[in-house]
């Protein structure tokens, strides 16, 4: 219980440290006022990634991130998909690294367990101010990322 696990389905293992990932993910969670539950962070590729979409959302196209919401009142739980195909070609696309997209993307869903959306325009624009203030505090120039 309350803890965040890191999965690879049908990818490599990503350069990544975990210690930092599971620090920043866990400041959100209480900068949010939340408590963290269990979440599991799943690396995949663009096709596992596809067929998730078609089968649980009934959506026929490529994303980067799906996530499935198991939280109970204030306690973060969820898993999030993420396709490292997708956030490459989001990187290279938007001209950032791909690490910063990566941590980008993870933030935009642990945004969505702790209650943001972005069906709206206005929600977007909420949530992508969240996703830049969390960012702001990391030193992506730094290899220990």
């Amino acid at each position: 219980m309350n803890r965040i696990d890191v999965y690879y389905e049908n990818v490599e293992e990503l350069n990544i440290n975990l210690d930092i990932l599971e620090k920043q993910v866990r400041d959100i969670i209480n900068s949010e006022k939340k408590e963290l539950g269990d979440i599991a962070i799943i690396f995949c590729n663009d096709d596992y990634l596809f067929r998730l979409n078609e089968e649980y959302l009934n959506h026929n196209y490529f994303t980067d991130i799906i996530t499935f919401d198991y939280c109970k009142n204030s306690l973060v739980s969820g898993d999030l998909f993420l396709s490292i195909e997708r956030i490459a070609d989001n990187a290279d696309k938007y001209g950032t690294t791909f690490k910063k997209e990566l941590y980008r993307v993870i933030f935009h869903g642990i945004l969505h367990l702790v209650g943001y959306n972005d069906k709206t325009s206005v929600e977007r624009t909420s949530m992508r101010k969240k996703e830049n203030y969390y960012l702001k505090g990391m030193d992506f120039d730094k290899e220990s990322i």
